[in-house]
Parts: structure tokens; C-alpha cells; sequence
């Protein structure tokens, strides 16, 4: 009989929703990736928990999926210089975090800007980053966010979860060279029900400086700077500002949790 209820438990059939205390800090992973949408959204979404991670350890992996070429608001900018740009500043808010030991990598798969799909191909590519980088722990954005705008949001969503699932089990590519893995849990930032805060306490200033790092988009996501601002040096004014919207949000987080400084997710634990 006890067999038996033990065995319900696990049951595929889905669970209810879960309303109990919010869980706090992981223990540190050896591994992590993080796979975002565009350039900056990892910092953005698991900036400090990252750079938190790092001092403790943990490698820092940044997959990236799209090419970020329609990240400004001038009409006239080229495409490919600001692409190559973006994977710059990608590289260089990988090392803020990741600080003295270095970032282990930042993979781009370059899916245009805007026309992400969460196809078979771009699972599969996904998957097998998965599968080479070999992560305890994988973070990205929540599909299940309501009412979210923005489609490669939505879409790098999906395919972080999909190809989670397609990494684990050895049916799924079977032509790839790497072997399946299965990471230890999910992580996923802009959460619609978020059930996890990672204690981010002391992570604002490298957070900061991670953002600050993609110049490009000081003025289209930051509100930092003037007409031209991947251009121009921001105003102390401007990045007084900015830092005072990334504090409130590290606090608003972090009073899920009773804590002063936080990064929330929902956590997925059963992979």
C-alpha cells in the first residue's frame, strides 16, 4: 500500500498548483547556462545570480539565439556593424559577471532578430549546446509568462524547455555526437508564478555593470542618453537613474522572500 501511494506520486499526469513558501538559494551548481532571447536579456533576467554563482565556482555558459539586429530605435544604423557590436557587448557582460575565473563561453546561434521560431532545427541546435556545455542548472525566460509582447520571448521560452527535454532523453538527435544529459533543474526568470529567489544581496553593482556593458541599448531598453546614445557617454544623471530602476526591482524581487535584495524565478525541479 505504501508502494503504491509512493508510486501515485510520480505519476505523468501533471501537478496542482502550488501555493506554499517560496523557495531560497540553490546550492551552488559546478555549471550553469543561461539562454536568452537577445543579447542583454540574461543580464536583465539572472545577472546577479550569475555573477553570485561565479564568485563561488560555478562556470557561466551564455547561449544567445538571436543576432539582436533590430536592437535600436535608428532607422539608419547597419545591420551588420550593430550585430557584430552586440556580440561584443555580449562577451564583455559575460566577463563582468563571471569575474576573475572568466566566463566559459558565449555561444550566438544568430536566428534573426524578431523571427525566432521555436522550430525543430533551433531545438535541436539548442539541445546540443545543452548536451556540450552539460549544465546542473539551466535558466531562461518563462514561456508561460501571460500577456507577454515580445515573440522571441515567447519562443525562447519554449525552446528552453523543449530542448531541455530533448537533451535528457537519448531518442531525440540521436545523430548528434554528444551524449544526452539531464541538468539537475530550470530556473526560469520573468516568471509568471514565481516559487524561487536567489539572495542577490551585494550583487547590484556587478549586475549594473553587466548591463552597462551593452552601450547599444542604453537608449532603446534603458532609457539612458539622448538621440544617438550607443553613440555618446551617458550622463552621471542617467545611469543614477537606471541604477536607482535596477535596485527597486532587485528589492521588489527579494521581498518575495523576505530578504532586501533578490532575483526571482519559478523553479522546475522534476527534469
Amino acid at each position: 500500500m505504501v508502494e503504491g501511494a509512493r508510486r501515485s506520486e510520480v505519476l505523468p499526469v501533471g501537478d496542482l498548483p502550488r501555493h506554499g513558501a517560496t523557495s531560497v538559494d540553490l546550492a551552488v551548481p559546478t555549471v550553469a547556462l543561461a539562454i536568452a532571447a537577445h543579447p542583454d536579456d540574461v543580464e536583465f533576467g539572472c545577472g546577479a545570480t550569475l555573477a553570485k554563482w561565479a564568485a563561488a565556482g560555478c562556470r557561466i555558459h551564455h547561449l544567445v539565439l538571436t543576432d539582436g539586429s533590430k536592437g535600436t530605435w535608428v532607422a539608419d544604423d547597419d545591420v551588420a556593424t550593430l550585430v557584430e557590436r552586440r556580440h561584443t557587448e555580449q562577451r564583455d557582460a559575460a566577463a563582468v559577471l563571471a569575474g576573475e575565473r572568466g566566463h566559459d563561453g558565449v555561444d550566438f546561434l544568430d536566428w534573426p532578430d524578431g523571427e525566432l521560431e521555436a522550430g525543430m532545427e533551433q531545438r535541436r541546435q539548442v539541445c546540443q549546446v545543452i548536451r556540450r556545455v552539460r549544465p546542473e542548472v539551466v535558466l531562461g525566460h518563462d514561456p508561460w509568462r501571460r500577456y507577454r509582447l515580445h515573440p522571441d520571448h515567447r519562443n525562447a521560452g519554449w525552446l528552453v524547455t523543449d530542448a531541455v527535454v530533448a537533451a535528457r532523453d537519448p531518442k531525440f538527435f540521436p545523430e548528434l555526437p554528444e551524449k544526452p544529459h539531464r541538468p539537475r533543474c530550470m530556473l526560469l526568470w520573468e516568471a509568471d508564478e514565481p516559487n524561487h529567489v536567489e539572495n542577490a544581496d551585494g550583487m547590484l553593482e556587478i549586475k549594473l555593470a553587466a548591463l552597462l556593458a551593452h552601450r547599444s541599448q542604453y537608449r532603446s531598453t534603458m532609457g539612458i542618453g539622448g538621440e544617438r546614445a550607443s553613440e555618446t557617454s551617458p550622463s552621471a544623471d542617467d545611469v543614477a537613474a537606471f541604477r536607482a530602476v535596477v535596485e527597486q526591482q532587485l528589492a521588489a524581487h527579494g521581498a518575495l522572500a523576505g530578504l532586501p535584495a533578490g532575483e526571482a524565478f519559478h523553479l522546475l525541479s522534476e527534469l
